[in-house]
């Protein structure tokens, strides 16, 4: 089993604990202690200084298209896999793979294997079963066995309400859906979360409402993203948030007006007094960022970067909208609280060795994924299976 020493740090857990020496056995955070408190002799251990450097958790990307997204301009704008090197430079070592309007060319078996894949090659990668449509593509024949059988899958999304993309789902099929939802996180001890793409469409968030308010189903079992695309569903979303429910904001929308980038929404979410653990951020990497015009019809076609993680949580705290602590939270302990992900998103004994270090100026320096190198000296050390070696 690997030794990894780590001296000196100035802990971000996500609070603050001060400079701190982390040892690390195999894939696992073994000790944290004050500085030169840890003494290991006669085995091999592998040192990193991390003098002048954060320690923050790894981040935790719960909205990434492994396979790619997009697909809205024909087959030519289908948007490439995503590669393991562009997850660990960008600060991320778990991620929640999910397909989005194509659920056509691409399947759940597809996505399973791709997740396998990146877990193989060396971080954590889980998935959500569906897409925009309805009724849900599944692995095993239906949401609720999905759920209750197979560990890597964490709930259902992303299913798009509000959007002309969507399958104009009812509320009572989408109703039925979060009770399948429920009912098989339960049987298979996972969350069970109904992950909903939110569209620019007049509802919003109705439905959701509408299953809160009619239904049993707890508030925390929907967690609706992209929550920042246009001021009003932000201030819908926040009121979903005061009424105990959790939001996720996407971090690589806010160039596109109306949206509003990450530290806008969350510093009205402060003025606003909504309580931050509810709020989680994603990227939507490999994703598409259409642009339609106002008659639907595709203008042009991005595709998000999970780089944009790392910059909206410089940002927030360039910016002066929250201390490092607080944003760092937004990034890594609240996907993982959301997510049942209970050795993600804190840097604490018995968690996973995911971890990520940043320079005073929030510039990524190295990167431990399951205690391995991934990054180191800013460079991506951790390599995909097929990736080119230079």
């Amino acid at each position: 089993m690997k030794l990894t020493l780590i001296r000196n740090g100035s802990v971000i857990a996500p609070q603050p604990l001060g400079l701190q020496d982390i040892l690390v056995a195999g894939d696992r955070i073994v000790a944290v202690a004050d500085p030169g408190t840890i003494s290991i002799s006669g085995i091999e251990v592998d040192e990193i200084d991390a003098s002048d450097l954060f320690i923050l958790p790894g981040m935790v990307d719960s909205h990434v298209h492994i396979l790619g997204g997009g697909g809205e301009g024909g087959p030519a704008t289908r948007a490439p896999e995503i590669l393991i090197e562009d997850i660990v430079g960008s600060g991320v070592t778990t991620v929640i793979g999910c397909l989005g309007t194509d659920g056509i060319t691409r399947h759940p078996s597809s996505l399973l294997a791709k997740a396998r894949g990146l877990e193989d090659e060396g971080i954590t990668a889980y998935i959500f079963v569906g897409s925009y449509e309805l009724p849900v593509r599944t692995l095993t024949g239906s949401v609720r066995s999905d759920l209750a059988l197979l560990r890597p899958v964490l709930g259902v999304g992303e299913i798009a309400v509000s959007d002309h993309r969507s399958a104009q789902p009812t509320f009572d099929e989408l109703a039925r859906l979060a009770a399948e939802c429920r009912v098989g996180g339960m049987l298979g001890g996972r969350p069970g979360i109904l992950h909903l793409h939110l569209g620019d469409g007049k509802r919003g968030l109705e439905l959701v409402f509408r299953i809160v308010h009619e239904t049993e189903i707890p508030v925390t079992q929907i967690i609706p993203t992209h929550c920042n695309r246009n001021p009003g569903l932000l201030d819908e979303a926040f009121r979903f948030a005061a009424e105990g429910g959790r939001i996720d904001l996407t971090a690589g929308v806010g160039e596109h007006a109306p949206a509003m980038s990450v530290e806008a929404a969350i510093r009205q979410a402060v003025e606003k007094g909504v309580p931050l653990d509810r709020i989680s951020v994603s990227s939507d990497g490999n994703g598409s960022l259409p642009v339609f015009d106002k008659d639907g019809k595709l203008e042009r076609l991005d595709v998000a970067s999970q780089l944009s993680m790392l910059e909206q949580l410089r940002s927030i705290v360039r910016g002066g909208t929250l201390e490092l602590p607080l944003a760092t939270a937004l990034f890594s302990a609240n996907p993982a609280a959301f997510y049942g992900l209970d050795r993600k998103g804190r840097v604490e004994v018995g968690a996973d060795a995911d971890l990520i270090f940043l320079d005073r100026d929030l510039e990524l320096v190295h990167v431990l994924a399951r205690g391995k190198r991934a990054v180191t000296d800013g460079t991506v050390v951790l390599r995909g299976t097929f990736s080119l070696q230079v």
